[in-house]
């Protein structure tokens, strides 16, 4: 790939939907990362578990956003994968809190498939997802 095809590349991942999910990933990076670093330096002890997952969940928002910028086809790959591990983890705790309440004293940003955040870290990797591959798609069509 030539360093035009790359920037083009680059250019598709934060062009149309691609702006609006690095904007959405990025205001979810400075909540979970903040509402977690607050979490944890102020009342940890209170359920670390919560506090912690939160953390994982601001540094996974964090990754992606800097994959869907970067741009290029590692960069989507990677972002791609992420979002499918984060789609699993907002299941698996969305899951966990409803089946085991007292597991989770407060909740994450991924408790009860992100209620609290407006069903966002659900629907944020589903639909990241999905424009991942279909500008996969496009960019394997147009090559």
């Amino acid at each position: 790939m030539t360093s035009g095809e790359a920037e083009v590349s680059r250019q598709r991942l934060i062009s149309g939907p691609g702006t609006l999910l690095v904007w959405l990933y990025g205001v979810m990076v400075v909540g979970a990362v903040s509402r977690s670093a607050y979490q944890i330096a102020t009342e940890f002890d209170r359920a670390p578990l919560a506090y912690s997952l939160s953390a994982v969940a601001g540094l996974v928002y964090g990754f992606i956003t800097y994959s869907l910028v970067r741009g290029g086809e590692t960069a989507r790959r990677a972002a791609l994968v992420c979002c499918v591990a984060e789609l699993v983890g907002v299941l698996t705790v969305g899951t966990w809190t409803l089946a085991e309440p007292s597991a989770f004293p407060d909740a994450t940003v991924w408790s009860d498939f992100g209620m609290g955040y407006l069903f966002i870290p659900v629907l944020l990797p589903l639909s990241a997802i999905y424009w991942l591959r279909a500008s996969l798609s496009r960019d394997g069509d147009a090559a």
